[in-house]
């Protein structure tokens, strides 16, 4: 078998077969297939596609490339949900306690930000003394005790994956909805859940830019569950604007542990996404029989503070301080040198958001990473004052920018300023929820 007749089949728009696409994997990881011939496959791929089970075996094979775990011993379904990236998008740390406190099981990896788009490890990390670098098995410990434990992804997880994103990220080959579920499900599948909910981000803040696409990659990686054995829900929600208010690691720490105290009302976009999410979760867990209960008992888990109890559990078990998981805790996290406000330069609605731009505010104030060596300061950020379609007076506050570093203030103001887009009475709002693919 040749690299060249493979990726001359794919020029072809021919399908590549199981052993073929196991033979490219294994090849590139060891070292066999140079990163050229890699990149012209890419390349063929993102022009002429791969069909559901091609999709299916390249995921199977990136899974198989490395480590994976094993979570077959824990108690019931072993639940996981993963978001394709977004701007104030702190659902993890609030559905995840919250399954678990209704009797859910969940074991979950996650990873770092990078560029505009935050990382729940990050968040994890702006509490004081918690450690997300846990031993498989002190992982499983922490589950079996707490129902819930979010960790830092192994260093051997799915080295096929960090090797072809690394080479799609030079060679113009990311937007390719086979890849990126691959990329995905390759990620969840090796962290060994039995149930996975995916939450596709669609918009400016996104990598999916149309609703279109991501319905694509919502209904493709449900199927690819379905070929390899696996529950799997996806929900297409929107990224235009941020989801919570916060942007920021501790400030979108302080949010989640908001809502969990049940200061952050039904109706409000992040309330309303977890409350997707975690549904879908204890649907697939055989834990509710329907929408409607499934959302009552998380209701309970908010009223009653168990979800929250449940985060401070979590925290304590990862060698964090839970004492400070209050509404005081949280604001002394976020104390910053200086809260800065952005005014808006004239008066109207609210009639447009870039996602994106919002969160490359927040980065150049240091909240996030150009590269993954940079460090970043986890009290900065900024809190949102007005959604779309909120009316807004001239010289009133967009948002309030929180700041330590002053270095590069002024280009956090004018990223702000670009963000918002007033003008008159928009016609329509757009959606936070597109779909729910099962």
């Amino acid at each position: 078998m040749r690299m060249v007749d493979l990726i001359e089949k794919k020029v072809n728009c021919e399908e590549l077969s199981s052993g073929e696409i196991h033979f490219i994997v294994d090849g590139f990881v060891n070292g066999e297939i140079p990163d050229y011939q890699m990149s012209a496959l890419l390349m063929a791929i993102v022009l002429n596609d791969m069909n559901e089970r091609e999709a299916a075996d390249l995921t199977l094979s990136m899974m198989r490339s490395g480590d994976t775990v094993d979570l077959s011993d824990l108690p019931g379904v072993k639940v996981d949900k993963h978001s394709s990236g977004g701007v104030g998008d702190t659902t993890t740390l609030v559905v995840a306690p919250l399954v678990a406190a209704c009797g859910g099981t969940v074991a979950k990896m996650s990873g770092r930000g990078l560029a505009f788009s935050g990382g729940t490890i990050d968040k994890l990390e702006s509490i004081p003394g918690v450690n997300i670098a846990q031993p498989i098995e002190r992982f499983k410990e922490i589950v079996r005790k707490t129902g819930v434990c979010v960790i830092g992804q192994t260093g051997n997880l799915v080295p096929a994956d960090k090797k072809m994103y690394a080479l799609r990220d030079v060679t113009g080959t990311v937007q390719s909805v086979p890849l990126i579920a691959a990329s995905i499900m390759s990620k969840k599948l090796a962290a060994g859940a039995d149930a996975i909910v995916l939450d596709v981000k669609v918009g400016s803040g996104a990598f999916m830019k149309t609703v279109d696409d991501a319905k694509r990659l919502a209904e493709l990686m449900v199927k690819m569950g379905k070929l390899l054995k696996r529950e799997v829900v996806a929900v297409v929600t929107d990224m235009n604007q941020p989801l919570g208010l916060s942007v920021g690691n501790a400030l979108e720490f302080r949010e989640a542990v908001q809502l969990l105290a049940g200061k952050v009302p039904e109706g409000d976009a992040l309330y309303e996404v977890c409350m997707l999410l975690g549904t879908q979760m204890l649907l697939l867990s055989n834990l509710a029989e329907s929408d409607e209960q499934a959302r009552s008992m998380l209701k309970r888990a908010v009223d009653s503070g168990a979800g929250l109890d449940k985060l401070r559990a979590m925290i304590h078990e990862l060698g964090g301080d839970e004492s400070l998981l209050t509404l005081a805790g949280m604001d002394s996290l976020c104390a910053v040198k200086r809260l800065v406000p952005v005014l808006a330069k004239e008066g109207g609605f609210v009639i447009g958001m870039q996602a994106e731009l919002i969160g490359r505010a927040a980065q150049v104030l240091g909240a996030g990473r150009a590269t993954k060596e940079d460090a970043i300061d986890p009290a900065v950020g900024l809190v949102m004052h007005k959604r779309v379609g909120d009316r807004i007076e001239q010289n009133e506050a967009i948002c309030t920018l929180y700041v330590n570093d002053e270095t590069n203030l002024d280009d956090a103001i004018q990223t702000m300023l670009e963000a918002v887009e007033i003008g008159k009475r928009p016609e329509t709002i757009t959606p936070m929820v597109y779909a729910v693919v099962r």
